[in-house]
């Protein structure tokens, strides 16, 4: 008896942190579609619930256009106390973030959907510790200048200039960049690998 085809793997995501990561682990996207979902926290919505609703949000947004194909979905929330912080897209966002970061630590939540041609979806929700520095008001204008924060939630980037100020972290790395690789890979193997 011949093997089933391997079924399409479809990216539901505008990030190139994420296409990155998949490719980092030997997977090529077939497609990528981005969805378009509010990303706004319910009235009183715990991080884990909302990083866990955006992931199955955008996967149910995207896996019906794409019929007999694995689609991958996911989001990261940075967390710091209990409070969500923003994806940051001006500098008075990102600067707010720094600065309730500087000198704590916060959590990086990374919440997977995966939706298999079956229409079965199982997701993961992974959670990273990351301490910050206490973070020097030049340091700060610097990275503020360099850009890479836009877009990013808490308002910074650890694969890039942002790393100088990370003194601990526990838990997956490629999860604070975006897309929670060992995690990820384990949902994807009964349909792909």
């Amino acid at each position: 008896m011949a093997a089933s085809p391997i079924p399409p793997l479809v990216l539901a995501s505008a990030s190139p942190r994420r296409l990155d990561l998949l490719r980092q682990v030997g997977l090529e996207p077939a497609e990528i579609d981005p969805p378009d979902v509010d990303e706004t926290p319910a009235p009183r919505e715990l991080p884990r619930a909302y990083a866990l609703r955006m992931a199955t949000s955008k996967l149910a947004v995207v896996a019906p256009r794409h019929p007999g194909a694995v689609v991958v979905a996911a989001d990261s929330v940075v967390v710091c106390s209990r409070r969500i912080l923003p994806k940051a897209e001006t500098e008075t966002e990102a600067r707010a973030c720094l600065d309730r970061l500087s000198g704590r630590r916060h959590r990086v939540l990374g919440a997977v959907a995966v939706g298999y041609p079956d229409g079965t979806v199982r997701t993961r929700l992974v959670e990273t510790t990351v301490r910050f520095k206490r973070l020097e008001r030049a340091e700060v204008d610097d990275y503020l200048q360099c850009g890479e924060w836009r877009g990013k939630a808490g308002g910074y980037a650890i694969q890039g200039r942002a790393a100088r100020f990370v003194d601990f972290l526990s838990g997956s790395y490629s999860n604070v960049v975006g897309l929670p690789l060992f995690e990820t890979v384990k949902l994807l193997k009964p349909a792909l690998l």
